[in-house]
């Protein structure tokens, strides 16, 4: 392989999304269109209703291969019970890497309030399922033979666990995940980083609203940090939402920022690095039980694949609704 090729390799890999292939549903920013279950478990059934979701995410627009992912996400409460489940499906293709994954949720939530008017609920959920994994090497050996490369269509299927819990306290929340609990061979031959796909994340936030107002605001951080590379991100979150008679229409802003950088050569020679750094707008709206909602990426770094960014797409419908029995500014539950 070229030299070109593989700096070309290692800025892509270090600069898509902090997430690489092998790593179970890739975490970009879909959990803030109403779809924190897709990376916390424990909020399998947290709201009064039990929700559809369906996201579509493609990634620069023109070019072959590149990254796409498809997930689809159900989660509800059993009946009146404190018990819920969920489940979730993904296709994900990364160039040559590509994988699909199912899991199926648990969730139980404790309130502790003394009615239902005042929102103090403790969540736990656990996610298991199983990933497969996919590689292409049949056109690695373009430049002869190669000891690390089979030239195979190489395929593995994983089980893996998630595990989370969720606090809920007025207009206050905070969620924490270790995703992909156990080890996992997937199909690269470095065992030593595919073997630990542990991801640590945690969430917090709070909504802000003046009485009576239809206004409300939502500031938000997402912290990950990758347990067998050692890599971390947080994410900056803001929403804003306005109160409509046929439902709620908001808007966000997401800013991700790497703790950890990527070395590349300059054209003078010269070695620089640079972190991810992602800023993402999104807008959504809640029209009676639907939910429709974009959010486009673009990637502030100064050497990045192409300057096209990142378009996802999301779907969704409620049902099952109980009346909202809290009173709080809590959109993720009322």
């Amino acid at each position: 392989m070229k030299l070109k090729h593989i700096f070309l390799l290692v800025i892509t890999l270090c600069c898509v999304e902090f997430a690489t292939s092998q790593e179970g549903l890739p975490i970009y920013t879909d959990y803030l269109t109403d779809n924190y279950y897709l990376i916390h478990p424990s909020m399998a059934g947290a709201a009064n209703c039990a929700k559809i979701r369906l996201t579509g995410r493609q990634q620069w627009f023109g070019n072959e291969n590149a990254p796409r992912l498809m997930t689809l996400s159900a989660n509800g409460r059993i009946g009146d019970s404190p018990s819920a489940i969920g489940g979730i499906i993904y296709k994900d293709k990364n160039g040559y890497h590509s994988q699909n994954g199912a899991y199926v949720t648990y969730a139980h939530h404790l309130m502790f309030s003394r009615s239902e008017l005042d929102l103090n609920m403790l969540s736990f959920g656990l996610s298991a399922g199983f990933i497969q994994y996919r590689l292409d090497e049949t056109s690695f050996l373009f430049d002869g033979p190669d000891p690390i490369i089979d030239g195979i269509v190489q395929n593995e299927t994983n089980f893996n666990m998630d595990f989370g819990f969720s606090y809920h306290y007025l207009d206050f929340y905070a969620h924490g995940t270790i995703k992909n609990i156990l080890k996992n061979s997937g199909v690269n031959n470095d065992i030593e980083i595919t073997n630990n796909l542990r991801r640590y994340l945690l969430s917090i936030g709070y909504v802000y609203s003046k009485y009576g107002s239809t206004w409300s605001f939502e500031p938000s951080l997402m912290f990950q940090y990758k347990d067998g590379t050692g890599e971390s991100a947080m994410d900056f979150n803001a929403k804003a939402y306005k109160e409509m008679d046929f439902g709620r229409v908001w808007a966000g802003l997401s800013y991700r920022n790497s703790f950890d950088g990527a070395e590349y050569i300059t054209d003078s020679g010269a070695i620089d690095s640079q972190r991810l750094q992602q800023i993402t707008p999104i807008l959504g709206v809640n029209y009676n039980k639907f939910l429709f909602a974009y959010n486009y990426t673009y990637q502030t770094n100064s050497v990045v694949f192409t300057n096209g960014g990142f378009h996802q797409f999301t779907l969704g419908y409620n049902f099952g609704c109980k009346r909202e029995r809290y009173d709080c500014n809590c959109p993720s539950v009322n």
